[in-house]
């Protein structure tokens, strides 16, 4: 796992080092710790300020090198804005805004914790921690090479200075767990697809047995014997086989029912015999990023100790167009003993959930069920990069997603479903098709999807916008975004709360 930035928390009092990083209102205040720390480097902010049109504005920067005044390399002002309209996710995008103003070479740095009004809270000095880890990832392990001016990966040993260094260690440490779990889905994502396939993922699976999770791997025969015509179906046309992992967190009460995640994973996908166009058929090694999130949250889940019975289970196939591949036409039978006419290779991600959802939901029986999964363009076309699209059968699981995802900015918009888009998918010669044409595509997918959950209460997530190559934002730099891991992983903390 590829973090190169330490981060650790002091006192106030701690003299600061390196680079001095400082937060200021949209007046220019300063708190009574950072004015001390300051001292009369406050004057050389207010000229630098006046100078670079400062004005604090949230998420603004002011950068002053060998400030006079004060024995530091560097100092960085980050504008928060007005204090009253400063909300929890703000806090994470500080840590990300600070660490993308820090040099690529080895530095030592100190950030004090501070607003204008006082100290911050402990939980948002850790979100300040995460912010910063978030941003610093980098994937280049496979350049030999740098280009002049070409930024390497982000080494530095980060103190925060804040007025309660044990509740801040405390609030961080199931904080850390988590960023720790995006950056193993980012990692996922961001392999070649000659690296990462489906038996190498199941073995990076594996791992979290270090964590005290129970992990399972079917292969083609155990997958043959329980059925799964419909994900063997799309891994039939590789030369890697298919593999279904099972990863079971049993951290709540002996008996309870779990929750449960389920993830696509192609780890490559041409289309099959409906072969994609050439262009940009690179990124398709990113179509499992439904599969790293899962990966990614039940390494949160498991690290943190988080106290529920929890299940994820991930797909993995390859979708290529072998002589073996299925072919459109063809009518293979679901592991609920469904049948299914595929109209087109290329909508092969709900043919992979439909037997991982039927196998979780019959052998698990969870209290709900949440899929992710890259599906369909067609949810770019309606929402674009900046949500994911939800579709659900319970309103109580997709009005907490929605909650959740505005409190941590990894948004969902709730689209519809509805017996009226069966149609779309019914077939002449089998019990549905895999696809219902051009209009509704992401509705008729999650409506197919829905056929499989077996009444469990469920959440399908669209992330094919924001998993992979969404636009950069203050935490993320990455091509892989680990979307979906800080959603789910509190959605499972609210439920425990909501349930213990």
């Amino acid at each position: 796992m590829s973090d190169a930035v330490k981060v650790g928390f002091v006192a106030f009092s701690t003299a600061p080092r390196g680079v001095l990083v400082v937060f200021c209102d949209d007046a220019l205040k300063f708190g009574e710790a950072t004015r001390k720390a300051l001292g009369k480097a406050s004057d050389t902010v207010k000229r630098a300020a006046a100078a670079n049109q400062f004005k604090g504005k949230s998420g603004s920067t002011l950068d002053i090198p060998a400030p006079e005044g004060i024995k530091a390399d560097r100092l960085i002002v980050v504008g928060v804005g007005k204090a009253a309209d400063i909300k929890e996710k703000d806090f994470l995008k500080f840590g990300g805004v600070t660490a993308g103003k820090l040099n690529a070479a080895s530095e030592a740095v100190t950030v004090i914790a501070e607003l204008p009004e006082g100290a911050m809270q402990a939980d948002s000095a850790a979100a300040i921690a995460s912010g910063l880890r978030l941003r610093a990832y980098k994937f280049d392990r496979y350049k030999t090479k740098k280009k002049d001016g070409e930024n390497g990966e982000l080494r530095a040993d980060v103190s925060i200075a804040v007025e309660d260094v044990a509740a801040a260690r405390k609030a961080f440490s199931p904080a850390s767990h988590v960023v720790d779990g995006v950056i193993i889905a980012r990692e996922l994502v961001n392999e070649p697809p000659n690296v990462l396939y489906p038996v190498e993922f199941a073995r990076r699976a594996s791992q979290l047995k270090k964590l005290g999770v129970d992990v399972e791997v079917l292969d083609v025969k155990e997958m043959k014997k329980l059925g799964m015509g419909a994900l063997l179906g799309v891994a039939q046309g590789s030369t890697q086989p298919g593999r279904t992992v099972v990863m079971r967190w049993n951290g709540g009460k002996k008996g309870d029912q779990p929750v449960a995640f389920v993830g696509k994973g192609v780890c490559f996908d041409t289309g099959g015999i409906s072969i994609k166009g050439a262009a940009s058929m690179e990124d398709m090694k990113g179509d499992m990023g439904g599969a790293a999130c899962v990966v990614g949250l039940m390494h949160a889940l498991a690290a943190r100790k988080a106290k529920v019975n929890a299940i994820g289970a991930i797909g993995l196939v390859e979708n290529m167009p072998d002589g073996n591949a299925q072919r459109p036409g063809d009518i293979v039978t679901s592991m609920s003993g469904q049948t299914i006419e595929i109209i087109n290779t290329d909508a092969e991600g709900r043919l992979v959930l439909a037997d991982v959802l039927w196998y979780v939901a019959k052998k698990f029986k969870p209290k709900f069920m949440v899929d992710l999964a890259t599906l369909t363009g067609a949810i770019m076309v309606a929402l674009g990069t900046e949500y994911a699209g939800m579709f659900s059968n319970n309103d109580e699981l997709a009005d907490r997603l929605s909650k959740i995802g505005t409190e941590t900015g990894e948004r969902v918009w709730r689209m519809p479903l509805g017996p009226e888009y069966d149609k779309q998918i019914d077939s002449q010669f089998a019990d549905m098709k895999n696809t219902g044409g051009r209009h509704g595509g992401s509705i008729t997918a999650a409506q197919f999807l829905q056929r499989f959950v077996d009444g469990t209460p469920w959440a399908h997530l669209d992330v094919a916008g924001t998993a992979m190559g969404a636009p950069k934002t203050d935490i993320n730099h990455s091509w892989g975004s680990g979307y979906g891991v800080r959603l789910l992983d509190r959605l499972v903390a609210e439920y425990y709360e909501a349930t213990k």
